[in-house]
């Protein structure tokens, strides 16, 4: 039997009521298919602008708390270890180690945990509480201090974990809010647009960290060495590394608001939180800069109750959940994203803990005093950003549309794996300015290859009631392989260097070891699906037709309906023999 629906009035010349829009269709099936239509085709406008910038910050202030530390640690050395034994003025690599690795740890752990929570609560109900988070920690770790109790490594380990577990909650919720508000055609692009504010990120710590040495140059060219750097030097550099790091909160204190009323995506509405009237009216208002559709709440209270089990998507539950994961077809991609992305970060986090042998090739790790050796870091840095880490973002961003997520990924293992394969066999042959331009071009196509699309594929091809899950799974294999990078294979470079000698004598073994990684990636690559101009539905297999398709879901949601039916029926009979009719 038709349900005959009514359209909502008053008000409408100066608030649209959007819920006007689908008010003819009765079945929810149908209107939701029509909604989600108007996001995956509507033409590129401001509104995906404003959703690319808010989530693309974040993801700026990600990559400036992560990569400014490796410039602080120098600085940490100047302030906190003067009185060292051995290499005065210098941070010990257990404390190096110990506050990198820090920030790996948390992120695992809010890219799992934020994960679930926005599948479980909400997209918008968790978008903004991890940048919150680190906001929090950034500035309390720049105004960290050593005590008698508490060591400076302990201070700064504690709030690199919290700060940690903000950026971690990061990856999913900014990767699925941007792929659930894109347009198809160009959700790659997107996508990658917020991931490249990665590289800007990694820019402005090295340009923030030159700023600052420049600004102290009189002082810090009164110590030669970073042992003599005491008395106004070391106040100097205890004030820059605070600097460097408490920086990081401005960009989240702007992004802030806009987070926080940013609104909840129209495919989570429609598919967990099975409200479809909602969902029609926030499609509307997303596409016309509100947060919120304006409905009529009695209409819409009344068709969330008998529409929702009508909805041919499943509702999602543990139980579900693993019977989902399961199956081959579905298990076989989580397995391709989060292996690709654990291969991945164990090379790439691998790599850029040798940038200081790098910069020792090309002549920019050391100084004739301690403004030169600050100055020098921050340039090199800059130098290999701009090389190799930010074109290889934006070539992803230009291309990813139309050449495809697989072959871009399945290319860049290919060309990462020969390039630690020359670099591990003929480490002993190459000059350093081949050395530099073997870096550069790995960094091009790790960038232009698996780390970029490791994280757009995840976005995309796991259904909407599980895909925050999913990114977050795989996002955290790839921190898992992180951790394993600088806590395994990192110190293997300096086996057999002399106690207290900064050579690297088994570097090229360690290159050898990331060769296997990398070629281990091509293998996991396979297992992703393309989803270059394909709807998310599609992806996820509720579309009729395609390979993913599960009749099944259709045939239970019948027999369920059918139950209610007969129970509703039988309920309205004891109704009328209670009331004696």
């Amino acid at each position: 039997m038709s349900r005959i629906v009514h359209k909502t009035s008053g008000g409408n010349a100066a608030f649209h009521n959007f819920h006007n829009d689908y008010a003819h269709i009765a079945d929810p099936n149908e209107r939701r298919r029509l909604a989600l239509a108007e996001i995956d085709k509507a033409p590129f406008g401001w509104y995906h602008i404003r959703a690319i910038v808010v989530a693309g910050i974040g993801f700026f202030t990600d990559a400036y708390d992560l990569f400014a530390v490796n410039m602080v640690v120098s600085m940490l050395g100047v302030v906190f270890w003067q009185n060292a034994t051995h290499s005065p003025g210098k941070i010990p690599s257990h404390a190096d180690t110990a506050i990198k690795v820090a920030t790996s740890t948390g992120t695992v752990v809010g890219q799992v945990a934020f994960g679930i929570l926005a599948d479980i609560v909400g997209r918008k109900k968790m978008y903004g509480m991890e940048l919150i988070l680190i906001i929090f920690a950034t500035l309390a770790q720049s105004l960290s201090a050593h005590s008698p109790a508490c060591s400076i490594v302990g201070v700064i380990v504690f709030w690199r974990v919290l700060m940690g577990i903000g950026i971690g909650g990061d990856y999913p919720l900014s990767s699925i809010i941007t792929s659930e508000f894109a347009t198809t055609r160009w959700r790659g692009a997107m996508m990658g647009s917020v991931f490249a504010m990665q590289g800007i990120g990694q820019f402005a710590a090295a340009m923030v960290s030159l700023i600052v040495t420049e600004a102290y140059k009189s002082t810090l060219e009164q110590a030669k060495t970073v042992d003599k750097c005491t008395g106004a030097c070391g106040l100097a550099v205890d004030k820059m590394w605070r600097i460097v790091i408490g920086f990081g909160a401005v960009p989240g204190c702007i992004a802030l608001y806009y987070r926080l009323t940013i609104p909840e995506t129209p495919r989570y509405t429609f598919d967990v939180d099975r409200d479809v009237i909602q969902a029609g009216s926030d499609v509307k208002a997303f596409k016309a800069g509100m947060p919120r559709g304006n409905v009529d709440e009695i209409t819409r209270a009344r068709a969330k109750d008998n529409d929702a089990h009508q909805l041919e998507v499943p509702v999602a539950s543990w139980s579900d959940f693993f019977s989902w994961v399961g199956k081959w077809k579905n298990g076989s991609v989580l397995l391709g994203t989060a292996g690709s992305w654990f291969l991945l970060d164990v090379a790439y986090y691998g790599l850029g803990l040798n940038n200081s042998i790098i910069l020792q090739q090309i002549g920019y790790s050391t100084g004739n005093d301690v403004y030169q050796l600050f100055h020098n870091q921050a340039v090199g840095n800059l130098i290999i950003t701009c090389a190799g880490a930010i074109p290889g973002y934006w070539v992803t961003v230009a291309t990813v549309d139309t050449i495809g997520r697989k072959p871009i990924q399945l290319m860049g293992f290919v060309v990462l794996t020969g390039i630690f394969v020359a670099i591990g066999f003929a480490y002993h042959l190459l000059s350093g300015k081949a050395l530099l331009a073997l870096y550069v071009i790995a960094q091009f196509f790790f960038n232009f290859g698996p780390n970029a699309t490791t994280f757009i594929i995840p976005g995309e091809c796991f259904p909407t009631r599980y895909r925050s899950s999913g990114h977050g799974i795989s996002a955290a294999s790839g921190k898992v392989g992180a951790i394993i990078a600088q806590v395994l294979i990192g110190p293997l470079r300096t086996r057999g260097a002399e106690p207290g000698s900064s050579d690297s004598p088994w570097l090229n073994h360690v290159m050898q070891i990331y060769s296997v990684f990398m070629f281990a990636g091509i293998f996991t690559s396979l297992l992703v699906p393309e989803t270059k101009r394909k709807t998310l539905e599609r992806l996820a297999g509720e579309v009729e037709g395609t390979p993913e398709y599960d009749p099944e879901n259709i045939r239970r949601r019948d027999v369920e309906k059918a139950v209610e039916l007969r129970e509703g029926v039988r309920s309205r009979n004891r109704d009328r023999v209670w009331d004696g009719q």
